[in-house]
């Protein structure tokens, strides 16, 4: 089994997990973190480290959150590794305030075709209901 960033991630991007994984399971994009389940050893130190609660073991997936598990796999292979922590983006406490966020996810220099385009990048943050 394995662990899964999901929504709650994107354009915040926090990587606190980051430094807690023993086996630098962790991958950086533009504005997402992944878990390389090829890595994963479910040790579960990310979890408690995440402050917007993105990260889930993959058996407590729910239907919503299923399609991280392969976007993770995907996006793993792609992705540099990242093994210590940085700040977060910019506007990171706005964006964890945003519930649906999937289509502002990036993946530049992927051939992953179900995410965001770049210029999106620009636009605002949406208002939070």
């Amino acid at each position: 089994m394995t662990h899964v960033v999901t929504e709650a991630c994107i354009r915040c991007k926090y990587t606190h997990c980051v430094s807690m994984c023993p086996v630098d399971a962790f991958r950086e994009g533009p504005n997402f973190l992944v878990i390389d389940p090829e890595e994963c050893i479910d040790c579960t130190l990310c979890v408690a480290e995440c402050p917007v609660n993105a990260i889930v073991p993959e058996d407590e997936l729910t239907d919503g959150q299923r399609e991280y598990l392969a976007l993770n796999a995907t996006l793993a292979k792609a992705w540099p590794r990242i093994v210590e922590a940085h700040p977060a983006l910019p506007d990171a406490d706005e964006w964890a305030k945003v519930g649906e966020k999937r289509e502002w996810l990036e993946a530049s220099g992927t051939s992953h075709t179900s995410v965001a385009s770049p210029a999106i990048r620009q636009a605002p943050i949406p208002t939070v209901r």
